[in-house]
């Protein structure tokens, strides 16, 4: 097959100094033969990523960077890089090493091949502690479970997408962007390749427990209103339950005359909490959904750039 064809890599990048150089060591030997462009997208990075990146791109014109003005957030950094990538193909991977750079070859083929998605899929992830692993095997089922769009398991967001898609998304009005979900729900053809995971290069992690569970809220939201229907769900339930309580007690009390009002205090504290919790998840759910509708009013850019190099 032929490598006449331009391979964009696109890589969101946060405080990543000592990332840089360990990354475009291994990565540029594997892009060097096809006609290749690298976006770095620097997310309000504050150490000196910014000036690293910057003084790469002035020696290699095929390198280029964007800079924010202040953190948007990894989706956004992403969505900024599908905005300038120019290539028939487009990678995004992260800068901390975590996901290799050897395999972008057996990419690129699946996708000459056809693919218009080839996902990155982790096979080992030795390197990761028993909660890593455990919240992001729940995070996949339980996405999976309430939204509408099954989302691949064991991906993240290194993957190759198609120019056809890349302009799909491109074209995309909605602010709130979930781009695991968003590639999915297209339906195209999708392929994949497999790695070990390997251990972070330098730096720590800016994925914290709760940025997993507000990013998993945001997919869930993003494409689904199942929580929205198991609250009814749940409210019908719950009025039920307590219809067939009320009955029951007053069967006991008025014909059978069996057992007390007082002494149920304490369940009946039990179920005022417990309804009371219910109401309370309920009305966050219908706010993060409001949240949303109000975000898309308002219309603001998804992001502001402070500088451009090469582009």
């Amino acid at each position: 097959m032929t490598n006449n064809f331009l391979l964009s890599v696109v890589i969101p990048v946060y405080n990543e100094e000592n990332n840089i150089d360990p990354l475009l060591k291994r990565l540029l030997p594997v892009v060097k033969n096809y006609n290749f462009e690298i976006i770095f997208i620097s997310d309000g990075s504050k150490d000196k990523t910014d000036e690293v990146i910057k003084s790469k791109a002035k020696k290699d014109p095929s390198i280029k960077f964007v800079s924010f003005l202040r953190n948007f957030g990894h989706q956004k950094a992403l969505t900024c890089g599908y905005n300038f990538a120019k290539g028939d193909c487009v990678i995004t991977i992260d800068a901390d090493l975590q996901d290799p750079p050897e395999v972008i070859g057996q990419m690129v083929k699946k996708w000459q091949n056809g693919a218009k998605i080839v996902y990155a899929k982790r096979e080992k992830r030795d390197v990761d502690n028993f909660i890593k692993k455990l919240t992001a095997f729940l995070f996949y089922k339980f996405i999976n479970f309430l939204s509408d769009t099954p989302i691949p398991t064991d991906v993240g967001d290194y993957r190759l997408i198609d120019r056809e898609i890349v302009n799909f998304l491109n074209n995309l009005p909605e602010k709130s962007r979930f781009l695991r979900g968003l590639v999915a729900w297209g339906g195209h053809p999708a392929s994949y390749v497999y790695f070990k995971r390997e251990k972070r290069y330098a730096g720590v992690t800016h994925y914290t427990f709760s940025k997993m569970l507000n990013f998993a809220l945001e997919g869930i939201t993003s494409f689904s209103v199942k929580p929205l229907r198991l609250s009814i769900y749940f409210g019908f339930f719950a009025s039920f339950f307590s219809v067939i309580v009320i009955a029951t007690k007053s069967v006991q009390h008025f014909i059978l005359n069996q057992g007390d009002w007082l002494p149920g205090w304490a369940s009946l504290f039990f179920s005022i909490v417990f309804l009371g919790g219910v109401q309370l998840i309920t009305i966050g759910l219908i706010g993060e959904y409001v949240g949303k509708i109000y975000q898309e009013i308002q219309n603001r850019p998804q992001y502001l750039i402070k500088e451009k190099v090469n582009l």
